[in-house]
């Protein structure tokens, strides 16, 4: 490697939720087919907003270590109360809060995906434990290599453990693990790791009704237009 010149990617690690599946189409469906009377986009938002203050109180001791899952549960109920839903038994607050597993790709995620994996590994690095992310990419036909989630560190991100956990898992430098996420927080986190960045675009991560701003940062190594896009960049 010349002097300045950044190391060669290896590991290709993807953030999920709004990266690679589309988070917000796939709740607001199912929101909307329980007939549950409420606005199933504001539902599926609100639901999504609960996320970053559920995982800072385990991040900040005040929860014991709590799964992706059970987190999510804990923000359903309050979400149910918040929209006035009463009709929904326990059973159907489970299968809902399962929907999360049941999380739809964006069309061009597993085209790039599987085009990446010809020349690099490629694994999940997300806030999402264990078993939900397995059982949405045997659902979706996601082609990772490993699965490697907050549980597996005992940290959420953008704890360093996550990031620099990944560059141990497979035994490489930081610099040669690249981060590819649709959140430039996350990708700022991971370039203080040494991390290579590549930002993906994902104008609807929060519906049509609610774009999201797109711009090139810089300080990424790579912006894309989508996964295929990626994969086209890194030569694969």
């Amino acid at each position: 490697m010349a002097d300045g010149q950044s190391p060669a990617v290896r590991i290709v690690a993807f953030d999920v939720f709004g990266t690679v599946v589309d988070w917000h189409g796939s709740i607001a469906r199912e929101v909307d087919a329980l007939g549950l009377g409420v606005d199933a986009a504001g539902f599926a938002r609100a639901w999504r907003a609960g996320y970053r203050p559920a995982m800072a109180r385990v991040m900040a001791g005040e929860l014991g270590w709590t799964r992706i899952d059970d987190l999510h549960r804990m923000i359903l109920d309050d979400v149910l109360v918040e929209f006035g839903v009463t009709g929904l038994d326990e059973a159907g607050r489970r299968d809902l809060n399962r929907a999360w597993h049941r999380l739809d790709p964006w069309p061009d995620s597993v085209e790039g995906l599987t085009r990446i994996k010809t020349r690099h590994t490629i694994c999940t690095l997300s806030n999402g434990n264990l078993g939900l992310l397995a059982n949405m990419a045997k659902r979706a036909a996601l082609p990772w290599d490993c699965i490697l989630s907050a549980e597996v560190f005992r940290a959420y991100k953008p704890d360093p453990s996550t990031y620099l956990g990944v560059a141990d898992v497979f035994d490489v430098s930081p610099g040669e693990v690249m981060l590819a996420a649709a959140h430039q927080d996350d990708l700022d986190a991971a370039r203080e790791c040494g991390l290579q960045t590549a930002y993906v675009e994902r104008r609807d991560e929060f519906g049509a009704d609610r774009p999201k701003d797109v711009s090139p940062d810089p300080a990424n190594a790579v912006h894309a237009k989508d996964i295929v896009d990626l994969a086209k960049q890194l030569g694969c």
